[in-house]
């Protein structure tokens, strides 16, 4: 039987996704009230600019004083989809405080704050769902913490943020350099103003925080991962992964030591092999690679932002909530009973694909070897190209640690037939 008296829900922000968010309450009413078990209404929405026009949303609801919205007692769920650190946290905690569960986006903070986020929800024996937060309306957080909680997770490898995927699918496909790529994701809408975020690794970052706690049952927090962008990654770099049969995604990969004792949480440019299934993820969409123990192989896929997509995981998760609510329950809180280390990226080890600017002459391949000899690092392939006294030589190596790659370009900027280092590459996915 249908309780008759509504669940109330309020909103924080009423952006791209948030207007969303109030526009699928309203056209699948009836379908969230079938699935809940109650219906649900939407009590109130805050925002900063009131006088703005908003379809569909009556007047009435509209306030900027989110404050008095979350502790006002009769609200059930809050929404959270404004973003940043603050006032989102305390708006959060303060909805707990006053008897409401919360569903959240907001990546940037609960990869800075998640543990002291889900230890409030707890004290108030409420709900904090976020699936919004990471890969849009790609189902993950629950399948990873849900799905997979009787299994062990190794490896969580992904392309998070559409912005990045964009431009570098752009200059694979087309030769474009960076900047020309970039600026037509500015004009298509994919990249913000001031991309820094995205193409910096901040945004994948704060993303890889958040699957590397959840699959590892760890806690870890945005310093602990390691970020690199992609601003220097050039059309060069493109024709040296085509000659690999490999491309370039930006990835985030939170990986399980062999051992077992620690974890490590990084982003970065790679190059992956054609033939790896992330290679084929075109445009701005999203996918990220799971592996575990029992169920093996597992891959999620679709778009990772937008208004509509993001707000779809937001219903998901408060329809959830909303369940819970009705049942005098709550669902799955943080898991960090593992408390792994995480290593420093010094102890990562990984195969590299370095290009060097050398001299043209006899005996430069031997002394390059020797040094990476030196540092215990393997050479797979050489590549030797030249002419006029200058020449590139590209060295493949085998898997190796960060710590003795940086050795090891170290003392070959200090050779006199080395003239430069011109890219430094990861390769993964192998």
């Amino acid at each position: 039987m249908m309780r008759t008296r509504p669940l109330k829900v309020a909103l924080l922000g009423c952006g791209v996704v948030g207007s969303e968010v109030a526009r699928i309450m309203t056209t699948h009413a009836d379908d969230l009230a079938a699935r809940i078990g109650a219906p649900v209404e939407l009590a109130g929405v805050a925002v900063r600019r009131p006088s703005k026009v908003r379809d569909g949303i009556d007047p009435a609801l509209v306030t900027t004083d989110a404050t008095a919205l979350v502790k006002r007692g009769d609200i059930d769920v809050v929404v959270e989809v404004i973003g940043g650190i603050e006032p989102a946290r305390t708006l959060i905690t303060t909805a707990f405080e006053h008897g409401a569960s919360v569903v959240s986006a907001n990546k940037a903070l609960l990869a800075q704050d998640g543990a002291a986020l889900h230890a409030a929800a707890q004290e108030h024996g409420k709900d904090l769902y976020y699936e919004a937060a990471v890969a849009g309306a790609i189902p993950l957080i629950r399948p990873l913490r849900e799905s997979l909680a009787g299994d062990k997770v190794n490896r969580v490898l992904g392309i998070v943020n559409g912005t990045t995927n964009f431009i570098l699918d752009k200059m694979d496909s087309t030769g474009a350099g960076y900047q020309e790529a970039l600026d037509e994701a500015t004009a298509l809408g994919y990249a913000e103003a001031d991309p820094t975020a995205d193409v910096e690794g901040f945004d994948a970052a704060a993303k890889a925080a958040i699957l590397a706690g959840i699959a590892f049952h760890t806690r870890v927090r945005l310093d602990d991962v390691y970020r690199e962008g992609m601003s220097e990654v050039t059309a060069a770099d493109f024709a040296s992964a085509k000659n690999m049969n490999c491309t370039i995604k930006l990835l985030a990969i939170c990986e399980r030591a062999a051992d077992g004792g620690s974890v490590t949480a990084r982003v970065h440019p790679a190059m992956i092999p054609l033939t790896h299934p992330l290679a084929s993820v075109r445009g701005a969409y999203n996918a990220v690679f799971v592996e575990s123990d029992a169920a093996g192989q597992l891959m999620f896929y679709g778009p990772g932002a937008g208004g509509a997509p993001t707000a779809s995981a937001v219903l998901g998760d408060l329809v959830a909530v909303c369940r819970n609510r009705l049942s005098g329950a709550t669902g799955p809180g943080e898991s960090a009973y593992a408390a792994l280390p995480v290593s420093p990226m010094g102890d990562v080890v990984t195969r590299y694909h370095i290009s060097l600017d050398v001299a043209d002459k006899p005996g430069v391949l031997a002394q390059v070897a020797t040094v990476f000899a030196e540092h215990g690092v393997s050479i797979d392939t050489v590549r030797q190209q030249g002419k006029d006294g200058e020449a590139s030589l590209v060295v493949v190596t085998h898997r190796a640690s960060d710590a003795a790659l940086s050795g090891t370009v170290e003392a070959l900027r200090k050779l006199d037939t080395v003239r430069g280092v011109a890219s430094i590459m990861r390769v993964e996915g192998e």
